[in-house]
């Protein structure tokens, strides 16, 4: 419950909306705009977005393509699906994280809901990183042939990490797995 109490607070602390906080000129212009804050507790939040030339539906497919996971996201290694819900809407995901030669390896457990074409949602339940919240929600623009992604995760560090470093690894990583997640969904799988 603490965990939820956190997470709603750091989500309410966000700032502005897209669109008041001048995100909306940036991704019009191609740039990913990008807040990561952390604090001295290792506790870190980030929120990123990215226009892609591509429907939302091939967007939430290749979010969700565990083969494409390793080439997408900084630091995952591996990615499986543990179990899967019988109506399709939820799973239990297992990630394989190394983040530098310096750190060791991460197992994550992570329930991930989702609402398709629309929203991803993920919840760490086990593993190394306990502690993580997020959304992946998908915007239909130009008449649905291309989509807003915009994503927002809240994270506490399983070891002790500089709030500086963690903050730089988030605004550096996450940008760069947009980016990536771009180039997938324009490449077939």
């Amino acid at each position: 419950m603490r965990r939820l109490f956190l997470l709603i607070v750091a989500l309410g602390l966000t700032g502005p909306a897209l669109a008041e906080s001048g995100w909306a000129e940036r991704l019009s212009a191609g740039e990913i705009p990008v807040e990561a804050h952390a604090d001295p507790q290792g506790r870190g939040r980030v929120r990123a977005a990215i226009d892609i030339p591509a429907p939302a539906a091939v967007v939430w497919r290749t979010i969700l393509d565990c083969d494409r996971a390793a080439r997408m996201t900084p630091g995952v290694k591996r990615c499986r699906v543990i179990s899967r819900a019988p109506d399709g809407r939820s799973e239990l995901r297992e990630h394989l994280v190394k983040w530098s030669f310096f750190l060791p390896s991460l197992h994550s457990t992570s329930r991930v809901e989702y609402e398709p074409d629309r929203s991803i949602r993920f919840t760490c339940v086990g593993g190394d990183i306990q502690a993580c919240e997020g959304t992946w929600t998908l915007e239909p623009l130009k008449g649905g042939a291309a989509t807003r992604v915009t994503y927002e995760m809240w994270a506490a560090a399983p070891f002790a990490v500089p709030s500086a470093m963690l903050s730089g690894l988030m605004r550096r990583d996450v940008p760069e797995a947009l980016r990536a997640l771009r180039r997938e969904c324009m490449t077939p799988p």
